[in-house]
């Protein structure tokens, strides 16, 4: 196997690859700024920069020439390299600013010319705390610069788009925002704009960077030059808690962390995840947080002489389990949902399995021609294929409207699914039947059920979704409900660690908590109201019984879903779920 010494210690490697990415793959330190596994390599910030070297070959005898001392006579390169663009080659010898003085003199000039112009405004940039200039300024840079001079003015607040904003002054010229455009979006509307120290990204004139995924490259920009529209100064890195989830707003299910303070997220980031997305997301995704924290249903409600109002859990408890009990056989339709968790459709599924002859269905929600070869799908919904795999029949909107307005039916049990707003239902064929409605959001659907019962959204609990390739992968909670504390439950997350390994917790509030629970914990509360036999306790023990029964879901677990990122089901959908 190829060998590589890196500040005097030896690694084996297998394969091509370049020197900064396996220097990294070893958990050890290398600054750089334009480098992005995902992205060419130009080269151009030189940060990076190695001593390196290879052993002589006497070409005669096929050997490795030695010196005096018996090691390797190693020739280095006359200059310092990029390891960003440097292959490595058995018996190469690397120099990093560990072991080489001239390394860390480079280093520290590379950054001294970066700051030359560069803004001094890191308190009220929004990089600030997760900015890769500001850590390597502390970390290799200069105590002081040598350049006292008016700097290079640019452009500022200059609104790219309708989700980025620029500040071109703290542009370092990295170009991955560029490179993004062209490699991975294919949008090409970004360009570098002007020469030398006066250059910076910009659109062709007349044009906007409305790129669907045009906030990764906030994501990956290595300084404020790039801030999000709908994040920009509202919080800082360190006064939020980050956990990580999937995106619900498409049935790619892309990897990302949900970043919450006091309560409510505030934004919505990519999740490196091979298997799915890579390090991208949609823009889409990201205004989930609307989902999460607008509009929400919190406490149950109950029409009362036409009028909506509040009421109690056990109020809305005692009334449903009346209708559902006084209700005739076959009399109930249930509708199962493409937008809820595995878990909530199992319940949902086994639920009412306990009445002989209820009909319990689900509709996907497909938009033919939305959907792209990349990470956003014609698929709306993240759970189309759990719903599938679970044995939970699929009917077409067409069809679920004809069941309504057929009259076969008094009750509706309905599930995280806008009928009306979808145009499945009306208003006015809901108010003919005692219609129940479980949902997360007010919508059309919630203002016409009889009985509105507000339920946890992704942020809020434990759930598992399976994406449009047949992979699982689940959510944990990132807000507290009324019924839930962070403090105690060991898998939410808290604030960061300070030196000491003591959690600083920068949410100062204990407000914005939703009354609500689970899908498959108000079913639970359901049936012992109903003297039912249907008991859980938690979410990983509705996992476990999937995982029991259903083939699909063999040997599933949380535990699994975490440590491979998810887990390829053995009997995949079709993937006529996303014919792009």
């Amino acid at each position: 196997m190829a060998e590589i010494f890196i500040d005097n210690k030896r690694y084996e490697f297998e394969g091509q690859t370049k020197v900064l990415q396996f220097i990294l793959d070893q958990g050890l330190e290398l600054p750089f700024f334009c480098y992005h596994p995902s992205l060419s390599i130009p080269a151009n910030c030189r940060q990076c920069y190695v001593e390196a070297g290879q052993p002589v070959l006497n070409r005669e005898t096929g050997e490795y020439e030695l010196d005096d001392n018996g090691e390797r006579v190693i020739r280095f390169f006359p200059k310092l390299m990029t390891a960003c663009s440097l292959d490595a080659t058995d018996g190469m010898v690397i120099k990093t600013h560990v072991t080489s003085e001239l390394v860390r003199r480079g280093q520290k000039d590379i950054l001294e010319f970066i700051l030359i112009n560069h803004p001094l405004d890191c308190p009220i940039c929004d990089q600030a705390g997760e900015c890769p200039l500001q850590i390597q300024t502390y970390k290799y840079g200069p105590e002081g610069s040598r350049f006292e001079h008016k700097k290079v003015h640019k452009p500022k607040r200059i609104q790219l788009g309708p989700r980025v904003v620029l500040d071109a002054e703290r542009c370092i010229n990295c170009t991955r925002c560029v490179r993004f455009t062209e490699e991975i979006s294919k949008s090409n509307q970004l360009t570098i704009s002007q020469r030398g120290d006066h250059n910076y990204p910009i659109t062709a004139p007349g044009t906007e960077f409305d790129d669907p995924y045009s906030i990764n490259t906030v994501d990956i920009c290595p300084v404020g030059a790039l801030t999000s529209t709908d994040f920009r100064f509202k919080a800082r890195v360190w006064e939020m808690s980050s956990t990580p989830s999937i995106d619900i707003t498409n049935a790619k299910g892309c990897a990302v962390d949900i970043w919450t303070r006091d309560n409510l997220v505030m934004r919505i980031t990519p999740r490196y995840n091979p298997h799915v997305n890579d390090y991208w997301m949609p823009d889409a995704g990201r205004e989930a947080y609307k989902i999460y924290n607008e509009n929400r249903i919190s406490r149950p409600e109950m029409v009362v002489n036409k009028d909506s109002i509040k009421t109690s859990w056990n109020n809305a408890l005692l009334t449903i389990s009346e209708k559902l009990t006084g209700a005739e056989t076959g009399k109930t339709l249930v509708f199962a949902s493409a937008y809820a968790s595995v878990e909530d459709n199992y319940a949902i599924q086994q639920f009412f399995a306990r009445f002989a002859n209820t009909t319990v269905i689900y509709v996907p929600d497909i938009k033919p021609g939305t959907g792209d070869d990349f990470l956003i799908t014609d698929d709306q919904a993240p759970n189309s294929s759990g719903c599938k795999l679970l044995g939970i029949n699929e009917v077409d909107a067409d069809q679920a409207k004809g069941m309504i307005d057929s009259g076969t039916y008094e009750t509706l049990v309905i599930l995280q699914e806008d009928l009306v707003g979808r145009g499945i239902a009306s208003t006015e064929s809901l108010t003919q039947y005692f219609s129940v409605y479980l949902g997360t959001n007010n919508n059309s659907t919630s203002r016409s059920a009889s009985v509105t019962i507000p339920i946890t959204t992704a942020a809020e609990h434990f759930g598992s979704y399976v994406n449009v390739d047949g992979r699982i992968q689940r959510t944990l909670p990132a807000k507290e409900t009324l019924y839930t504390d962070r403090r105690l439950d060991l898998q939410m997350s808290m604030g960061r660690l300070d030196h000491y390994g003591t959690r600083f917790d920068n949410w100062v509030s204990d407000n914005n908590k939703i009354d609500c629970i689970p899908a498959w914990e108000f079913l639970v509360r359901l049936s012992h109201e109903m003297n039912l036999e249907f008991r859980y306790n938690e979410a990983r023990e509705i996992i476990d019984e999937i995982a029991l029964k259903n083939s699909s879901f063999a040997g599933i677990s949380y535990e699994r879903m975490d440590r491979e990122l998810g887990i390829a089901l053995q009997d995949q959908p079709s993937k006529e779920l996303n014919p792009a």
